[in-house]
């Protein structure tokens, strides 16, 4: 795995073989992007798409118009082909204020503008995760983790002190839901002095069944394989999960302190400065 200096005026965060990992550079690439978030949020796991975005049969809204888009790409193949990941990015900065991010339609995210929470940053920016997605024959660890080192990079950069953003688990909360739910409310939780409660006109509890009462390792077993990758990483939970009936997910806030990361994620930060 390397940085590839041939590929410095691309601004290639990482690559290995024949993947590369760096930020869209063109309204095509954009494109590409959204083109990939159809065919797996729309065909593959069959959300409800706008008549625009079927007719245009891409995932698209005007969040794309002030975020980066954080593209894998298979340097052996050529145009849309060769885009096989992505992640949505939206820089604090880019923004207006707390309620400019994609999360406040779902979360109330006014304590991560509190006191408190602002020294914890000391002084770094929020960075919102979302639209993840890896093409169907190209899903791997291996991905994932170039993806990941690719966004370590690019919070190193940016001077970013927390990244959050909705994660979904596929469903509603009735049934299959109630176990890895609970697993997240006990475990993981915000806590109190920045808690991140889900709007009041859309919270579902999370609390479902006692910590002493659950069957703990089938609750992780029941976690959607992002969520779970962003536990291991050390995240917070948000208090309280939203139904998505567009995407028929239920949605749980993610929220990641960059000296956290540092703490359980150490590898992905090797390499940079």
């Amino acid at each position: 795995m390397t940085d590839n200096p041939d590929s410095a005026k691309r601004d290639v965060l990482i690559s290995a073989g024949d993947i590369e990992v760096r930020l869209a550079a063109t309204e095509e690439e954009v494109i590409a992007a959204q083109k990939l978030r159809y065919k797996v949020f729309y065909e593959e796991m069959q959300a409800s798409a706008s008549p625009e975005v079927a007719r245009q049969e891409r995932d698209f809204d005007d969040f794309d118009l002030i975020c980066d888009q954080l593209l894998a790409f298979d340097t052996t193949k050529n145009g849309e082909d060769s885009v096989i990941a992505t992640y949505r990015l939206l820089r604090e900065e880019k923004t207006d204020s707390i309620h400019d991010f994609y999360s406040f339609q779902e979360f109330d995210l006014s304590n991560m503008d509190n006191e408190y929470f602002r020294d914890l940053m000391a002084g770094r920016q929020l960075l919102e995760l979302g639209r993840s997605c890896v093409r169907e024959d190209y899903r791997s660890n291996n991905i994932i983790q170039l993806m990941w080192r690719a966004i370590v990079k690019y919070i190193v950069r940016h001077n970013v002190g927390c990244m959050f953003g909705c994660a979904s688990l596929a469903g509603v909360i009735q049934g299959d839901l109630e176990l890895p739910l609970s697993y997240l409310y006990h475990k993981y939780k915000t806590p109190d002095e920045f808690n991140i409660p889900a709007l009041p006109e859309r919270y579902q509890q999370m609390n479902y069944v006692e910590w002493e009462d659950m069957d703990r390792s089938k609750a992780k077993r029941q976690l959607a394989p992002l969520v779970r990758g962003y536990a291991s990483l050390g995240c917070y939970i948000g208090d309280g999960a939203v139904v998505d009936e567009q995407f028929n997910t239920t949605d749980v806030l993610i929220l990641l302190l960059t000296d956290r990361l540092r703490e359980r994620g150490a590898h992905l930060f090797e390499g940079t400065t």
